[in-house]
């Protein structure tokens, strides 16, 4: 049996205001704005190459037993990326405010720079605060 990640629910305040970001400034592809029934919107947006898309949602009921995120909750989401260091300057370059590249050090802390392999880490929040981690992989992703 496989499980497969499809879509993480991101809780924003203002859907018109995280849609410009995650697709002017992320450079990520609107799948779908749709209004499914009256008062309920959901924007459904994918990272280029990935198969896990975001959804922006409005006016959704919680699923059964698990409660509402607020805006801003969703933390430490990994974005893989093969060359950090290019991806980090286009997002800086579309205007997303993204720390310089960092690593986890010998002493456990975070230090400037990159590191080995699976250790290299950039970090930028969307405009509610939700907070996104971009890591370096090694290789073409579409292989793991």
């Amino acid at each position: 049996m496989e499980y497969t990640i499809e879509v993480v629910v991101v809780p924003v305040t203002d859907m018109d205001r995280a849609k410009e970001f995650y697709a002017e400034k992320c450079g990520f592809k609107v799948d779908l704005d749709q209004q499914v029934a009256p008062g309920t919107r959901i924007i459904q947006i994918t990272p280029p190459g990935s198969r896990c898309s975001i959804a922006l949602t409005s006016g959704l009921p919680p699923a059964p037993g698990l409660g509402q995120m607020a805006a801003g909750a969703l933390q430490g989401v990994q974005i893989c990326v093969t060359d950090i260091a290019a991806s980090r300057a286009e997002l800086a370059a579309r205007g997303v405010d993204i720390s310089e590249v960092q690593h986890v050090g010998v002493s456990g802390g975070w230090e400037p720079g990159p590191g080995d392999t699976w250790n290299a880490f950039a970090f930028f929040k969307d405009p509610d605060g939700n907070g996104w981690v971009l890591q370096e992989a090694p290789g073409p992703l579409s292989t793991r």
